[in-house]
């Protein structure tokens, strides 16, 4: 008969053997996590209907033709240009549902006007006569082709759903047609995405709406979700004072004959972009769009006073005044550091990361005794440590962390005391001629 063996908990074995216990070393895993997700409502002439959809970066170049029905470098895609410039990750709604075009082959994937840009090319293979070559095409690209006998025979592709009861003939070019956007968006369509959207994590949210009846909705979400749910996200308005940490009040306008709110695209982006250590004061505008920038001196000041987003003209550039919010209703308990989005971010950070690190290691997991509080302790001083080694946060010390148990055996109350450090603003400089 062996010996016992295997893995114990406690010392109670009877069976004499080796028990022998694997562990990890103890180590912070409480990780700063990444930024660069962004989500934003569009009114789109193609794409998924009724549900949120993701695009990366990458697919973003590559599949923009496939997801949103225009090739990457086309006019209508120069918004979501600006907004990937600086976001590695976007959460998309299509807000508006109309129809599909169609034509006796096919009948285009999804609603919109850009299905009547695509049209079908049937033609006689050269090399067998009983059999036809159906190209799919978007405008002058060919998105697809198959050698077939029978529209039975034809697979859907990314473009069209083919109809096999169809009889397949020899046509240079049959148009798909009917397409339509549909009626004009209300904000019961904003109410329905805001509902989808709240099962997702981001670092910023953007509305392109003009309308205060819209704008004043995504602030009370914003409102709801940061100061209710404990989800920490900003929200990138066009001219909407908020009032609020959590929403960014974009002044600028374009100059050309698009949307006003264009600008809304390359904010969202650079916000949710900007790493924890980071400012966008100064930041250059890099983006597609003529942005309006005819701001006298009083006027720029008055913006920051007013909570303000601004862009203005430095000599060739244009570029970020200040990276603030709309927050100005300034009390002791809540100063002016939290009009700064650098400081916001910080704070993000600290709360999401702290929630991720309590619900995935903690909750449920770990004792409430000194020893489960102990390692908690750990793990955070270890995040504030990750922090101020980038210099978000200075002057640092293990015991401007205190945790004890709360009221409840089940609770646990920490205090925690962070230095945000932002970036140079402001120089006053003296110069002592001799």
């Amino acid at each position: 008969m062996a010996l016992g063996g295997g893995t114990f908990l406690t010392q109670n074995k009877v069976l004499p053997g080796s028990y022998i216990n694997f562990v990890s070393a103890a180590k912070a895993t409480a990780a700063l996590s990444e930024r660069g997700y962004a989500a934003m409502p569009l009114i789109l002439d193609w794409g998924v209907e009724g549900s949120v959809f993701k695009v990366e970066a990458a697919d973003f170049q590559k599949e923009s033709l496939k997801i949103f029905g225009y090739s990457y470098t086309h006019e209508k895609l120069k918004g979501l240009r600006d907004l990937f410039k600086n976001i590695r990750t976007g959460y998309f709604y299509r807000l508006n549902n109309g129809v599909k075009a169609a034509c006796t082959f096919a009948t285009a994937k999804y609603s919109g006007i850009r299905g009547n840009d695509i049209k079908i090319v049937i033609a006689k293979n050269v090399d067998n006569d009983s059999m036809y070559d159906v190209q799919t095409l978007v405008g002058a690209t060919k998105v697809d082709s198959q050698t077939v006998s029978a529209m039975t025979e034809l697979k859907s592709n990314d473009f069209v759903d083919f109809i096999s009861e169809a009889d397949i003939s020899l046509t240079s070019g049959t148009p798909l047609t009917g397409g339509t956007n549909g009626e004009a968006v209300t904000g019961a369509e904003y109410q329905t995405f805001l509902d989808k959207i709240e099962a997702y994590s981001f670092n910023t949210l953007g509305c392109l709406s003009t309308s205060a009846e819209i704008t004043g909705l995504f602030v009370q979400f914003t409102k709801r979700m940061r100061n209710d749910v404990g989800v920490k996200f900003q929200t990138v308005l066009y001219r909407t004072a908020g009032d609020f940490e959590g929403v960014i009040n974009l002044h600028n306008d374009v100059e050309e004959d698009v949307n006003p709110a264009s600008l809304v695209y390359w904010v969202t982006g650079v916000t949710a972009g900007c790493t924890v250590n980071r400012s966008n004061t100064n930041k250059v505008y890099d983006g597609e769009f003529k942005v309006n920038v005819d701001f006298k001196q009083s006027e720029l000041e008055a913006a920051i006073n007013g909570g303000k987003f601004i862009l203005h003209r430095v000599g060739d550039n244009v570029r970020v005044l200040t990276d603030i919010n709309s927050y100005t209703s300034f009390t002791e308990e809540k100063n002016s550091d939290f009009s700064r989005n650098q400081t916001v971010r910080v704070l993000d950070q600290i709360a999401n990361d702290i929630a991720v690190l309590f619900n995935t290691k903690y909750c449920g997991n770990v004792p409430n005794d000194a020893a489960g509080r102990i390692s908690l302790w750990n793990d955070i001083v270890r995040h504030h440590q990750e922090l101020e080694k980038i210099r978000a946060i200075e002057s640092f010390k293990p015991e401007d962390v205190v945790i004890s148990q709360g009221d409840d055996k089940k609770a646990v109350v920490i205090q925690d005391a962070v230095i945000v450090t932002n970036a140079m603003e402001q120089l006053y400089m003296t110069t002592i001629v001799q």
